[in-house]
C-alpha cells in the first residue's frame, strides 16, 4: 500500500470509500461508458449505452435491452481484486464503516465487504416486476427461463427485472440517506476509480467534513483541488500489498 495512504489509514478510525467503475475495470469489467463501450453500442445497436439501458429503453424495447444487458452488464467470470480485498481487510479490522459504491457489479460483497452501499443496484438481485419474487443472476442468465432473452417469472408470467438503477430512473433513497450519513460522520474518504463526473453519485462526497480525503484515480477529477491526498495511479496498486 501506498505509504502516505498507510499513514492516514493508521491515524483514521471512521473510514468510508467511495469508488467507480475504475474499480471494477481492475477486475476485467470493462466500463460500458468508456469510448470503445459508445463505439461497440452505436456499432451494434445504432445507439448510446445510456440509450439502452434508460428506462424507455426497457419499457418500449425489452427483448433488445436484454440482449445488451447481458453482454455488456454482466460479467460472471469477474473476481474481486487487491482494492476489493484491502477494503474488506480493512472493514475487518474494524477501520473501515462503509463502502458506497457506482458499480452494479456485487464484487465487494463477494469477498466479504458487509456495509455497502450500491446507488446504482446490483446484478445479483433480480425482481418479477408484478409479484416482486426474487430471482438470482444465474436464473435470469438461463436460456430455459427466458423468451427471447426476457426472463420471465415462472410464478406469474411477469417479466423479472434486475434490481440495477436504469436512467431516468431514481436512485434508492434509503441507499442515499445511509451514504450521506456514512460520508458525512467518516473522518477519512478514500474516493477511488471514478473520475467523479456522474451525478447526482459524485455530489455525495461534499457531504463529507472529516479530516483527510484521498483521491485516487489513474486521471485528474474535478476535486482534487479539495483533497488532501491525490494519486494519480491504479486503485488496485494503490491499495493492494
Amino acid at each position: 500500500m501506498d505509504k502516505r495512504l498507510e499513514k492516514i489509514i493508521e491515524a483514521s478510525n471512521d473510514i468510508v470509500f467511495f469508488g467507480g467503475a475504475g474499480v471494477s475495470t481492475e477486475s476485467n469489467i470493462p466500463d460500458f461508458r468508456s469510448e470503445e463501450g459508445l463505439y461497440n453500442a452505436k456499432q451494434e445497436y445504432g445507439k448510446t449505452p445510456e440509450e439502452m439501458i434508460s428506462h424507455s429503453f426497457y419499457k418500449n424495447n425489452t427483448a433488445m435491452f436484454f440482449d445488451y444487458y447481458k453482454s455488456n452488464l454482466i460479467y460472471r467470470e469477474a473476481k474481486p481484486n487487491k482494492a476489493h480485498m484491502a477494503l474488506a481487510s480493512l472493514e475487518k479490522e474494524g477501520k473501515l464503516k462503509a463502502i458506497v459504491t457506482q458499480n452494479i457489479d456485487g464484487l465487494h460483497q463477494a469477498v466479504g465487504s458487509k456495509t455497502v452501499y450500491e446507488l446504482h443496484g446490483s446484478v445479483m438481485r433480480n425482481y418479477c416486476s408484478k409479484c416482486n419474487d426474487f430471482y438470482s443472476l444465474d436464473f435470469i442468465m438461463d436460456e430455459k427461463n427466458c423468451n427471447n432473452q426476457v426472463p420471465i417469472c415462472p410464478k406469474c408470467g411477469g417479466v423479472i427485472k434486475p434490481d440495477v438503477v436504469l436512467y431516468e430512473e431514481a436512485l434508492n433513497q434509503e441507499i442515499i440517506e445511509n451514504a450521506v450519513k456514512a460520508i458525512a460522520s467518516a473522518d477519512t474518504l478514500i474516493v477511488g476509480g471514478t473520475s467523479l463526473v456522474v451525478y447526482p453519485a459524485a455530489g455525495l462526497i461534499s457531504y463529507f467534513r472529516g479530516k483527510n480525503m484521498v483521491l485516487i484515480n489513474k486521471s485528474q477529477t474535478p476535486y482534487d483541488g479539495k483533497a488532501d491526498l491525490v494519486i494519480n495511479d491504479s486503485i488496485g496498486k494503490v491499495m493492494g500489498d
